[in-house]
């Protein structure tokens, strides 16, 4: 999935007002038997099932299919997922933070995650914002009442703001994960980064 330095994002959001939305919604079963790592390909199967009837035609009721929210994530537009609670629910499918990453969405915020989906959204270079639930439920009726609002994620200090009403709270994150988002790294790229350092202490245990 694409790699990108994280620091402060602003941007509108797309209001996915679902509670418990599982794993199942969010990339449906039969997208796991697929090898590809393509990103717009699991983009496109995002909420596939909630977004398109069985003849593959857009729902015009889903959020997604909205003229305001329709267009694809880009710098500063769409980037920002407000979920209901429990998001990632149900199965630990990896396939789910390939599909939010491929829509192109950098920021999920809900009041709760489950914990693999939210680590798996970690390594997809997603960052999961966990709020309360009244913070929540007030950056819904901001985007309910303007589309075009837009939310201020501050990575560094850890915060987020509704840019409407002007409140904020700060966010958990994990400091090696904040590390590695803010520097574009995975795993294997923080290891990288300090091969001077692994190889002189392998060196002094010799």
């Amino acid at each position: 999935m694409p790699k990108q330095k994280f620091d402060i994002i602003q941007s509108t959001c797309i209001p996915i007002e679902i509670d418990n939305n599982n794993t199942d919604n969010i990339i449906p079963a039969r997208y796991l038997a697929f090898t590809t790592r393509d990103p717009k390909f699991y983009g496109e199967a995002f909420m596939h099932d909630l977004r398109y009837d069985a003849e593959g035609k857009p729902i015009p009721d889903f959020v997604m299919n909205k003229p305001e929210f329709s267009e694809a994530p880009s710098k500063g537009i769409h980037e920002i997922i407000i979920g209901g609670q429990n998001w990632g629910s149900g199965s630990s499918r990896e396939h789910a933070a390939w599909a939010i990453a491929g829509f192109g969405a950098r920021v999920v915020i809900s009041n709760s995650f489950a914990d693999i989906h939210r680590n798996n959204l970690l390594n997809c270079f997603v960052l999961p914002v966990i709020v309360s639930r009244e913070f929540q439920q007030e950056l819904f009726q901001t985007v309910k009442e303007n589309p075009k609002a837009e939310v201020k994620v501050d990575v560094s200090n850890q915060t987020v703001t509704n840019l409407t009403t002007g409140h904020s709270e700060q966010f958990p994150i994990n400091s090696y994960k904040k590390y590695c988002l803010m520097n574009a790294y995975d795993d294997i790229d923080f290891l990288l980064s300090n091969t001077d350092k692994i190889e002189e202490w392998e060196k002094n245990e010799r």
